[in-house]
């Protein structure tokens, strides 16, 4: 009823000692993790920047695409075109992703022991909670 399997799997186990395709690293999986949750929070920061332009979200940005050169072996990341669309009824939704995506590469970066970018993530979380907060007072 069945047609046997006649090709080699595609899936290679450490049993036969001789697997076709290379492996990462536990700390090599982390930091393409690692830098994959601060190019998102990256693209995120260059957003706020473009509806609510300051010096914090700056510094921020720059702090944030040091680090994904870092973790990327020195390749800057690709950043996101200012645009001049000024909706900033979306600001509190960019502050909550915000704050997601830093807690994500807080978490990442604990487990690899990377403080640099912990107390970065756990800065950007403080950050976006006090914008969260003041755009709640501000609507009141």
């Amino acid at each position: 009823m069945y047609e046997p399997i006649r090709t080699k799997s595609v899936h290679s186990t450490m049993a036969d000692g001789s697997p076709d395709f290379p492996h990462r690293s536990r700390e090599e999986e982390l930091d393409i993790q690692l830098a994959g949750h601060l190019a998102a929070l990256l693209t995120v920061t260059d957003e706020l920047r473009d509806l609510a332009p300051g010096a914090e979200l700056d510094a921020a940005a720059e702090r944030l695409a040091a680090q994904v050169a870092r973790l990327r072996g020195g390749q800057p990341p690709v950043r996101v075109p200012l645009s001049v669309v000024r909706d900033t009824g979306r600001l509190a939704g960019l502050h909550r992703r915000a704050h997601a995506l830093a807690g994500r590469a807080l978490v990442v970066a604990a487990s690899r022991a990377d403080t640099v970018v912990a107390i970065l993530a756990a800065e950007r979380m403080d950050a976006h909670t006090a914008a969260l907060e003041s755009l709640a007072l501000a609507s009141r």
